[in-house]
């Protein structure tokens, strides 16, 4: 299904009729497989929260996002890909590290990381892409620093990564870019485990050493982290910031406010509104279920649309297809539910607290070099968001 023709931010108009009135129905897959399509909030919340639904790739009937997604994730799994008591273990190996608590504590030097950066962006030329100049090198330099990888190794993570996350890539080039970011984590846990620091990268290894992982499993779970951990989180800020750019009442209501309260809600309403995991939540059914007075048999996949449940009225009351700051949006399922929500979320969140007021405050004049029907977005990629974004001010 492909977005609305000069409307960037919204997904397949087809949605809106689904949930009205087929609110799971039949879809064809790239691969000619047929799967339930979840479109309704509450329904997608019942999938993602039932233990009867699986994230295990490798079982039958599994609807997976493309080829190369499938046969890296297949041949390394991660807990993202694990049903528990096995994802509990292994998640729970990163709970420390990504707890709330510990996050906020990052808070200013994450301050100190986007008022750098930005030094560096605003010292070169007019017009400035702002997703490589800017976006990717933030969430980068962050989520580097936590794990303990050399920021200076950013632009050979990103490239692979971007490879790992397209969903036209082939099987083929998928397990090389896989296969060259393991060998090159695995350098890296060698010579931390000589030398270790107060990083992700050593407390895997105490675990490891421990016996409760193997070095593949370590080197398979710290590949997610770094994949996850920039990507995703660059995406919003380029995407969000265009999003703010292009609804200027909403934009003036933030410059007005930008008080912790007032940024932390416009913060879930742009995750919620522009949801960048618009691949939807993918599982296979373990066992005969019912959702929503449809039957789901054992074997079938299931795509959990979350960008549409996130434009659900029925969830979302006043006109959900609108951005609006002052919602009460924290219930969205951008960072899905259940078991498997996203263990980096509080890091994600932070992070966006920090970049929105502090672009806005240092360039008020901010505005796309471009017209935005000129912009190229990520729109075959796992995470939706933008390849470039020229900016002046």
């Amino acid at each position: 299904m492909s977005r609305p023709t000069g409307c960037p931010f919204d997904p397949p108009a087809e949605f809106t009729a689904l949930r009205a009135e087929e609110p799971i129905s039949r879809v064809r897959l790239w691969n000619g497989k047929l799967a339930w399509l979840v479109t309704r909030y509450d329904d997608v919340r019942a999938v993602l929260s039932d233990p009867r639904f699986s994230s295990d790739m490798s079982k039958p009937g599994f609807p997976s996002h493309s080829e190369g997604v499938a046969v890296t994730r297949t041949k390394h799994p991660t807990f993202l890909n694990m049903d528990d008591p096995e994802h509990a273990v292994h998640r729970r190996m990163l709970t420390r590290d990504f707890m709330i608590k510990r996050v906020e504590a990052l808070r200013p030097r994450i301050q100190q990381h986007v008022d750098e950066l930005l030094d560096q962006f605003t010292a070169g030329p007019q017009p400035a892409d702002l997703v490589t100049g800017f976006a990717l090198p933030v969430t980068s330099s962050v989520i580097s620093e936590l794990l303990g990888v050399p920021y200076e190794d950013h632009e050979f993570f990103q490239r692979q990564s971007g490879l790992l996350i397209s969903g036209t890539v082939g099987p083929e080039e998928a397990m090389v870019a896989f296969d060259s970011v393991r060998e090159y984590l695995r350098g890296l846990v060698e010579r931390k485990a000589v030398e270790p620091a107060q990083d992700v990268i050593s407390h895997l290894i105490e675990i490891e050493r421990a016996g409760s992982i193997t070095r593949d499993e370590l080197l398979n779970m710290l590949s997610l982290l770094l994949r996850a951990g920039h990507e995703t989180t660059a995406n919003m800020i380029a995407l969000g910031t265009l999003a703010l750019l292009e609804h200027p009442a909403q934009l003036a209501a933030l410059k007005a406010d930008p008080s912790p309260t007032a940024v932390a809600n416009a913060v879930e309403e742009l995750l919620r509104y522009l949801t960048i995991t618009h691949y939807g939540r993918r599982r296979v059914a373990t066992e005969d279920v019912e959702i929503g007075g449809t039957l789901i048999r054992a074997g079938e996949g299931v795509v959990a649309a979350n960008d549409s449940a996130n434009r659900d009225p029925d969830a979302f009351p006043g006109n959900p297809d609108e951005l609006d700051l002052g919602r009460a949006a924290r219930h969205h399922l951008t960072f899905g539910y259940g078991v498997h929500q996203c263990l980096g979320q509080p890091l994600a969140r932070v992070e966006l607290q920090v970049v929105y007021p502090t672009l806005l405050r240092r360039l008020p004049e901010l505005r796309v070099a471009v017209p935005v029907s000129e912009l190229p977005f990520k729109t075959h990629m796992v995470f939706y968001g933008l390849f470039s974004m020229p900016v002046e001010w």
